[in-house]
């Protein structure tokens, strides 16, 4: 195997752990500032603080599926557990642009670390063999 196959997967899991844990303490500890939305992107990201549980939810998923991710504990789950969070990310940001540009390196990274345990998901696309 050339280096790039075998360090690739490695890089993009822990890079994408790191991301997600970094963006989840900031959900508790505002340590990195982020601009207040504007327009559309205001309206529902206030529709979901309204809530009170949301976005602690969610940065304490993020938190531990980053972990995951940089331990390599159950990272086929943590990707399942992200799956949903990484669209709504690339979604959020077709009305807030200004974070596209990490949405989309979010997005690559997922894929690229989903691709390289492709063999541990195959199984869950098995069709059940009769009894």
């Amino acid at each position: 195997m050339n280096t790039l196959t075998t360090f690739a997967p490695l890089g993009a899991r822990l890079l994408l752990g790191l991301i997600f844990t970094i963006f989840g303490l900031n959900g508790f500890f505002q340590f990195i500032p982020i601009p207040p939305p504007e327009g559309d992107a205001a309206t529902f990201m206030g529709g979901l603080a309204a809530t009170g549980y949301f976005f602690p939810m969610l940065a304490s998923v993020q938190i531990l599926v980053g972990i995951s991710l940089l331990t390599n504990i159950l990272a086929p789950i943590a990707l399942i557990v992200l799956a949903p969070i990484t669209v709504h990310i690339v979604a959020f940001h077709s009305i807030a642009p200004e974070g596209m540009p990490l949405a989309l390196l979010v997005l690559v990274l997922h894929l690229g670390v989903a691709w390289s345990l492709r063999a541990r998901f195959a199984p869950l696309f098995q069709t059940p063999s009769a009894s």
